[in-house]
């Protein structure tokens, strides 16, 4: 494996550096952008008052102080709660080494409810180029307005419609197919990608819904059917794989070509390719 090949490989900091900061806070992206990520992933959510928020679950019980699900919240009730102060917790009870991140309570941005808007206000900030894949959550209440908003908000910083999709340093993702199809109907040259939890038997073959062109497959895919992979490439597809952070992992997807490893692990993947 040439170190050459290993820097085709782009590194995305799975919503952030989750791994050491609480995910899908402005502490955890920080992390990233500082440990050298190529992207940073976000999920994205609408809230009852219309503004995308950084949010994985259906419901902020897991990932904060507060109950409830994001789109019957609006974004003042989001922005009273606490985003960071679980991770500190969990750090503490699952390892014997001190965090890299610490939570401190003083710092409200670090550990709020985040903003797509302040994502990418930080990304604009970055000093460098930082990509940014955003991952559309559905089903939701709110549907096709999801995309709309998305569209909006990406128009306002200039970043809707590259030129081309190689241009482009945002790309949308999801495992829905309607919602990627909105996006291309909306803007042909915004990139997409395909999630995908299991091989459907229909794109065995390596096709991909329609005007996308990145396949997004489960490291589990790629562990049990690396040939599928290698149809995706042959089709002339990116592949994005997530969750990746094992370092077996890492160098089975090296390996194959796949062009995005997306890990809560940026620094350490970086250091594995010799980054």
């Amino acid at each position: 494996m040439t170190h050459a090949r290993q820097h085709l490989t782009q590194v995305v900091a799975h919503r952030g550096a989750s791994e050491d900061a609480p995910e899908h806070t402005l502490a955890a992206y920080r992390k990233a952008i500082e440990d050298g990520a190529d992207a940073l992933e976000c999920d994205v959510r609408l809230t009852a008052d219309g503004h995308l928020v950084c949010v994985h679950d259906r419901r902020v019980n897991r990932t904060s102080n507060g109950r409830g699900a994001v789109s019957a919240l609006e974004l003042s009730d989001l922005a009273a709660l606490d985003f960071g102060s679980w991770k500190a917790r969990d750090t503490v009870g699952g390892r014997l080494e001190e965090p890299d991140w610490e939570h401190r309570p003083e710092d409200r941005e670090a550990t709020s409810v985040l903003t797509l808007e302040r994502l990418l206000e930080l990304v604009a900030d970055a000093g460098r180029r930082v990509e940014l894949a955003i991952e559309t959550k559905h089903p939701t209440r709110w549907a096709g307005q999801v995309e709309e908003r998305l569209l909006l908000l990406l128009k306002r910083f200039g970043l809707d419609a590259p030129a081309c999709a190689e241009e482009s340093p945002v790309r949308v993702m999801s495992f829905s197919a309607r919602s990627l199809h909105r996006v291309r109907a909306a803007s042909p040259t915004l990139p997409t990608v395909y999630l995908m939890q299991f091989v459907s038997p229909r794109l065995r073959d390596g096709r991909l819904p329609t005007g996308v062109r990145i396949a997004g497959p489960s490291i589990r895919i790629v562990r049990s059917h690396p040939a599928f992979i290698e149809r995706l490439k042959q089709s002339g597809h990116q592949v994005h794989v997530w969750t990746v952070n094992d370092p077996r992992d890492v160098d089975l997807c090296v390996g194959l070509g796949v062009d995005a490893i997306i890990t809560n692990r940026p620094r350490a993947v970086l250091d594995q390719l010799g980054r």
